[in-house]
Order: C-alpha cells, then sequence, then structure tokens
C-alpha cells in the first residue's frame, strides 16, 4: 500500500513538473538554511562532550555585587572561594584550581615560541579527561616550575624527541616538562598549549596581599567534580554560607556563589569577565541567540511549506476526479491523507539531495562570516547530524503536506466526481472562496517585507553606528601591540618614518569594548564611584583630538605607577561627585582618591578635565572616565598616526621595522576605524545572516507568487477569450488578472511596514541611546524592491495571456 502511494505521487509530480520544480527548488533552499542551523547547533552540543565526568562537572560563577555600581554574574572566581570549598564543603570529590593569565615566550635552545595556557591544580587532571601520552597524571602538576604540554606544543618546542623531563626557559626561570597530553579536542570550551603546576603561581604571588583575597575574583576558574547523585542542595547551602562569611570582610563588595554545569558553560547564559567583557574562557553562545536563528530558520521554511500549501490547494480542480475514484474504491479519510503526505514527503526528500549541496556551498560562508565562527563551529557532516537532516526532511514534507492533505481528505466522492467541479471545492468550508490561499499569500510576503525592511534599518543604523561621532578623532590611527615588548625602540625607528605624522602610548584602545578601571573618591570617603581610565602619555591628547575644556595636559613624567598622581578626567566625573559642575575651570587642583584591583588607594590631583566622550561602545551611556600617565610597568599600544598616499606599503615597511625588533611574535596592528568594525562585528554578521534569509524569502515567495499566477491564467484563459472578443483591451486585461495580487501585496505592506518600525523603535534601538531614528526611506527601500519583484513575476504572465489570440482559446468551444 505505501508502495502504492509512493508510486501514484511520483506520477502526479510528474504530470505537474513546473510546480513540482517550483515545490522542490523552493524547500531545497528553504531546508538549506535548516540543515545549516541544525548543523551548527550540533556542534554547539558536541563542547565537552569527550570528558567521561562530564554530567558532574561544574564550574563556579560569582554573582557580585559592587557599592555605588551595577554588579553582575562573573564566570571567574577568587582563589581563596576554591580552596574553602575544599576544606569546608562536604559531599565534592574533587576540587580543580585554574588561572588563566599564563602567556609567554618558551626558549629551548635557539628556539623561541610564545606558549600559552593556565596555571593549574594535579586535580585537574583527574576532573577533566586530557589523556596523557607522558608522564604521571598525578604529579605532573605537583610541584612547583612544572609544566605539561600538549603534543603540538612539544613537537613544535622539541621535534620528534621526547619532551619529558627537558627544560623550558621562560623568562630567567627553567620550568621541567613533566608530561605530554594530547591535543585539546576542538570542542572544548578550555583551550591551551600548556598546564603550568599552581604552586608556581602561588611562588610568584606571595608578595602579592591580594593574590588570595577573596574579592580577587578576576582569572581565576575553580572546577568542581561531584559524585552520582550528589546532593545539590546541600552543596548551595555549604556555598552560602562560606559567601556569607567572607561577605563580612569587605563592606564595598558582596559575592555570591553558584553551580553552573560543564555543558552549560558555551550555550548558557551570558557572563562577564575579567576586565569587564562578556563571556567567559572560550566560546560562548547565548541560547537567546539560538532562539532567535532557529525562528528565523523557521519562517524561512514555513514561506516554502506555504507554496507548497497554496499550489497544491490550487491545483486542487485537476485531482478532485482522482480523490473521487480512490474514495468511490472504498478508499478511507486516513488513506487519502497518507497518500498526499506520502506525496509531500517525496518532494522533502527530493527537496533534501538539493539542499545537500546547496548547504556544502553555504557553509564556508557561515564559517568565515565572523572571526568567532572560525574559532566556535566546524559544521562536519557526523552519522547522528546526517540522520538529523533525514527526520528533517521527513518532518518538513508532514508540515509542508498536512494542510492540502486534510483538504483533500474531506472532499466528498459525489461532489468531486461531478460534471462541474466548483462545488466539491466549496464543499470543503475552511477553503471557501480561496480565503485560505489569501491568507497564506499575505502572511508569507508580511514575513518577506518584515525580514527585507529589517535588513535594510539594521544596514543604515550599523553603518550610521560606524560614523558615529566619538568625541575623538580616529582617522588613520594605527595601533601596534607592542606584546610586551618595550616600545622605545619601535618608537624610535617609527618616528624616523616620514609616513608616520606623530605618535603616542596608551594602556588600552577604547571604544571597541575595552574596559580598565578602578573606584575613586572625592571628599566623602563613603561615597566611591567606579572610574573607567586609560593609561597614556603626554602625546596621546593631541593625536587623538581630545578636546580639553578646562586644565591642560599632564605635568610630570613619573617612571613608576605609583609615582602617577595627576589625572585628567571628563565633564561625568565632574558630574558624578559634583566638582564645579558649572566651571570645570575651579576642578582643576582638586584631589581625589582612586584604587583599583591593582593599584593601592592614592591621591590623585585633576590637571584637565576632558570634554566627554564614548570611552565604551555606543550602547552604552557615556560613564566618568580618567586618564592617568603611561609608565613603563604598564603593557603598550602604540598609536601611530599615518600620512601616506600607499598605506599597504607604509604597513609593510612598518611590519618590516616590526620584525627587526621582535621575530618571535606577529605584527599585530590594527588602524583604529577597522577596530572599531570589529568591535561591531555580531551587528554585521546578525545584518548578513538576516540579509541572506531575506534573499531566500523572497526568492521563495517570488516562485510561489509565480506559480499562482501561472496557475491562475491557466484557468482564465477562455474568460480572456471572451472579454477580448467583447472589445476588453490588453491593459485592461492585465488590471483584471493582477489586481487581486497587488491587493494582497498591499495588505502585506500594510501590516510589514509598523511591526518593522515599532520592532526598532521599540525593541532594538531602545538599547541605543545615541541612535538616529528610523526613516521612511528605509522602510520604503525594502517595500519598494518587493513590489518591483513581484510586479515582474505577476506583469510577465499576465500580459502574456492578455496578448493570447482568442479564436485559438475559443475554436473548441
Amino acid at each position: 500500500m505505501i508502495g502504492s502511494y509512493f508510486k501514484t505521487s511520483g506520477r502526479s509530480l510528474m504530470r505537474n513538473k513546473l510546480f513540482s520544480s517550483i515545490n522542490v527548488i523552493g524547500l531545497a533552499i528553504s531546508m538549506s538554511v535548516g540543515l545549516l542551523l541544525i548543523a551548527f547547533v550540533f556542534d554547539l552540543l558536541s563542547y565537552d562532550k569527550f570528558h567521561k565526568n562530564g554530567k558532574r562537572i561544574y564550574r563556579i560563577t560569582n554573582v557580585a555585587t559592587f557599592q555605588s555600581e551595577q554588579g553582575g554574574k562573573f564566570a571567574s572566581t577568587s582563589i581563596k572561594t576554591g580552596k574553602l570549598i575544599r576544606e569546608k564543603v562536604t559531599g565534592i570529590e574533587e576540587v580543580a584550581i585554574m588561572r588563566n593569565d599564563f602567556s609567554q615566550d618558551a626558549k629551548v635552545g635557539d628556539k623561541i615560541l610564545p606558549i600559552k595556557g593556565f596555571w593549574a591544580e594535579p586535580s585537574l587532571l583527574r576532573i577533566f579527561t586530557f589523556p596523557m601520552l607522558e608522564g604521571n597524571p598525578e604529579t605532573a602538576l605537583k610541584d612547583p616550575y612544572s609544566i605539561v604540554l600538549t603534543e603540538t606544543a612539544a613537537k613544535k618546542l622539541f621535534g620528534n624527541e621526547s619532551a619529558l623531563g627537558k627544560a623550558i626557559k621562560f623568562d630567567t626561570l627553567d620550568y621541567q616538562v613533566t608530561g605530554v597530553i594530547k591535543d585539546v579536542p576542538f570542542f572544548s570550551h578550555i583551550n591551551f598549549e600548556a598546564l603550568i603546576s599552581f604552586s608556581t603561581a602561588e611562588q610568584n604571588g606571595k608578595a602579592d596581599k591580594r593574590f588570595e583575597a577573596w574579592t580577587n575574583m578576576f582569572s581565576n576558574s575553580v572546577y568542581l567534580l561531584l559524585p552520582e547523585n550528589a546532593d545539590m542542595a546541600s552543596i548551595q547551602l555549604q556555598l552560602d554560607a562560606i559567601a556569607k562569611e567572607e561577605n563580612l570582610t569587605d563592606q564595598q563588595t558582596k559575592i555570591q556563589l553558584e553551580l553552573l554545569p560543564l555543558y552549560d558553560i558555551v550555550v548558557g547564559e551570558n557572563l562577564r569577565s575579567s576586565e569587564g567583557g562578556p563571556g567567559s574562557v572560550g566560546p560562548h553562545m547565548p541560547p537567546a541567540v539560538l532562539w532567535i536563528l532557529g525562528g528565523l530558520a523557521f519562517v524561512v521554511i514555513l514561506s516554502a511549506c506555504f507554496n507548497y500549501t497554496n499550489l497544491s490547494i490550487a491545483r486542487a480542480m485537476r485531482r478532485l476526479k482522482e480523490v473521487g475514484l480512490r474514495k468511490a474504491i472504498g478508499a478511507q479519510k486516513s488513506q487519502v491523507r497518507q497518500q498526499f503526505l506520502a506525496e509531500a514527503i517525496m518532494i522533502s526528500l527530493a527537496a533534501l539531495f538539493l539542499s545537500y549541496f546547496i548547504f556544502l556551498a553555504l557553509r564556508p560562508q557561515l564559517i568565515n562570516m565572523a572571526p568567532q565562527m572560525q574559532r566556535m563551529v566546524k559544521l562536519d557532516l557526523t552519522p547522528s547530524v546526517v540522520v538529523a537532516f533525514i527526520f528533517f526532511s521527513v518532518a518538513v514534507g508532514v508540515i509542508a503536506g498536512m494542510m492540502p492533505a486534510i483538504f483533500f481528505s474531506k472532499v466528498s466522492a459525489i461532489n468531486a466526481l461531478r460534471n462541474v467541479s466548483a462545488p466539491a471545492y466549496r464543499s470543503v468550508k475552511a477553503f471557501k472562496q480561496g480565503t485560505l490561499r489569501r491568507a497564506l499569500v499575505v502572511t508569507q510576503y508580511t514575513v518577506t517585507l518584515i525580514f527585507i525592511t529589517t535588513t535594510m534599518v539594521g544596514y543604515v543604523q550599523y553603518k550610521n553606528i560606524l560614523a558615529f561621532d566619538l568625541g575623538f578623532n580616529t582617522e588613520n590611527i594605527l595601533n601596534i601591540n607592542m606584546q610586551g615588548n618595550k616600545p622605545d625602540a619601535l618608537l624610535k625607528e617609527l618616528s624616523e618614518m616620514p609616513e608616520v605624522a606623530a605618535l603616542s602610548r596608551s594602556l588600552i584602545i577604547t571604544s571597541v569594548g575595552n574596559a580598565w578601571g578602578g573606584h575613586m573618591k572625592y571628599k566623602d570617603s563613603g561615597d566611591s564611584a567606579l572610574v573607567l581610565t586609560n593609561h597614556v602619555d603626554e602625546n596621546y591628547l593631541a593625536l587623538h583630538g581630545y578636546k580639553l575644556v578646562a586644565g591642560g595636559n599632564f605635568i610630570a613624567r613619573p617612571s613608576t605607577a605609583e609615582a602617577a598622581s595627576e589625572v585628567i578626567v571628563n565633564e561625568q566625573v565632574l558630574k558624578r561627585f559634583n566638582i564645579s559642575t558649572n566651571d570645570p575651570a575651579k576642578a582643576i587642583g582638586k584631589e581625589v582618591t582612586f584604587s583599583s584591583f591593582r593599584i593601592k588607594a592614592r591621591k590623585m590631583t585633576i590637571v584637565g578635565v576632558m570634554k566627554d566622550f564614548h570611552y565604551g561602545k555606543v550602547d552604552n551611556l557615556i560613564e566618568p572616565v580618567a586618564f592617568m600617565f603611561w609608565t613603563p610597568e604598564d603593557r603598550a599600544v602604540i598609536n601611530a598616526k599615518i600620512q601616506s598616499t600607499d598605506m599597504l606599503a607604509t604597513m609593510a615597511k612598518i611590519e618590516s621595522t616590526w620584525k627587526k625588533i621582535d621575530h618571535v611574535h606577529p605584527f599585530k596592528a590594527e588602524f583604529y576605524e577597522e577596530a572599531i568594525e570589529d568591535a561591531y562585528s555580531e551587528f554585521s554578521t546578525m545584518i548578513k545572516i538576516i540579509g541572506f534569509l531575506s534573499f531566500l524569502t523572497i526568492s521563495i515567495a517570488s516562485m510561489g507568487l509565480f506559480g499562482m499566477v501561472v496557475f491562475t491564467t491557466e484557468t482564465r484563459l477562455k474568460e480572456i477569450g471572451i472579454r477580448k472578443v467583447m472589445g476588453a483591451s490588453s491593459g485592461n486585461l492585465v488590471y483584471l488578472l493582477s489586481r487581486s495580487f497587488l491587493l494582497l501585496l498591499s495588505i502585506s505592506a500594510l501590516i510589514a511596514l509598523p511591526v518593522t518600525y515599532l520592532f526598532f523603535e521599540k525593541v532594538v534601538l531602545t538599547n541605543f541611546p545615541y541612535h538616529t531614528p528610523v526613516q521612511i526611506a528605509e522602510l520604503s527601500i525594502g517595500l519598494l524592491a518587493v513590489l518591483l519583484i513581484a510586479f515582474i513575476m505577476i506583469g510577465s504572465q499576465t500580459l502574456k495571456a492578455a496578448r493570447s489570440n482568442p479564436v485559438e482559446i475559443l475554436k473548441s468551444e
């Protein structure tokens, strides 16, 4: 019986090649999006699954609240937290502390290679499954100055020789290789080239009183291995007790400890990291993004399903007698439904074959769309992904064929076999007067218009963000990351180049999401506020064109951070502490107290007041900012103002100079405007995705509209012939045949444009306090594009029908 369903369906598809092709191509295009999403989700869900005890591994997260400022959830915690959990919390198998600030140059003989990794306790290798190729996992990370390398790192340093027991020099100290492990799998939220014994970090941190402080919760991670059927409530109560006791020691910071399952790290809640940025160690994808992408993919697939439903019901007149005969010889409603579902599944499977090749073509485009994509997914085909593809194809077939199957199963045999087939069509109440088909067309084009107008508005807003006046100059400024090198030698070389107009030094690059800061106080010792900072030299303000409203540049030239006693603040600092708000000049000479996790509290004198500028991204409000003097203790970024008619040649010249100074680290430099574009790459990526989906939806909708127009004109050929004989002109006939479609498109526009406008103004742009209002022109461009394509689809067929010879049409009457 099932075989007969597919045989009958195959014959029906071959008799209607145009409509079958439209359905197959439309479904294939839309399903390729679904295949990409399935592969994407499978990759994300594959993270950390290689760990044998993955279900029992948890990471500690900190929920911190700071006095006079907003706190948040942090991916990191303090070293003290890990030690207190090991001492006081029962019901835990293992605790491992990891610190993520190891990045040094490894020297082996004449080889010098940069190595990145983590300081880790021996228990880390018991919690996670990182197979050891050489060495003893129980003792490899026990002693100070011990290092465990990955297989690739070991080969880079020692070639094919065994690395075990050999020495690596970092700076002036020798580290012994006590183990070699297999390379960390791609789908691991922890990625490293080396693990260094945590006891080494403890020795290095002996002089730092804050090394094990309760509130020093940055750069450290604590992982727990819980037993089977662990009492989570009991463990959480013990964590709460630790937090309650420790919070009594610091009045300005309150911390709560929470357990985060290993499998919720990559796909889970967005957490802040050490410098206030997003995320944690390794890749991260908020569930909301997956839901959004899933929703968009579903809409595209649904659009293709609408095509199938529309065209199937439109062709109902030609298949009613087939259904009537089947019912007359005893077919039940369920059997009719199964036949049409089988037909839909056949089309869907055919579309799957085609969509697979589209998937292969689109896969590299998606991976290369943004740098984070390259680091996050592979989109490789695995057996489980292939099975998911097939199930997905069958599901799409069922969704697409459900409505036609219900329609045909409800038609009675008597009405279907009558000479006049219209009553049979009307006998199904749900489909009277083509209401459903019109509703599907309106829905389809409403979604299409929303996609396209969203792309246009989003693109305009993105361009406005990039062109936004930040309050300082970024044009032709090249920021060079010194990567631990002292900047003096490179500054000397650059100053001698005619293409370099000016030079300065800074600690970080602002306005691209980076943040550095601490707490500032004025007269009231109890009133503390977070102030964002940057350490800059005496040339920085002039090079970037910052505007001073009072005071001047730095006067002193301190050589150490402790000796720095001058600060240049923005207007927001004066407003926050009510320091001569109406007359910034009176703020010059006032003293403030500044402290951070790295700097002890010290008095600083205001020597200048800057006009407010955007330290953070433009989706953040302007905040209090202070500039302090850059000293050799700070890490360095060289800011070079370039004036050149051949930027490529100039960049090659600067890179050549870099290689003379540092032949180990690759040249890392980026123009300020490029850095700003990278900072908003998530917006450009989302616009590209929505734009791509817009192209797909308009393609699918246009194919569906083309099919509907072809069918409508074919069924009304005799009417057209009679009207022509009665004197109707081609223009009148084109209007007659196209007006119903144009009315449906107008209804779609009346729905889609207000929805898009409200979506941006009330939802999206509320997160951007400095956005520009949505303009009518941005909404109209998308509408005009859709209408133009629709006019071409409708006009080409209706004009062809209107120009037909009535004699040829009516000669059989």
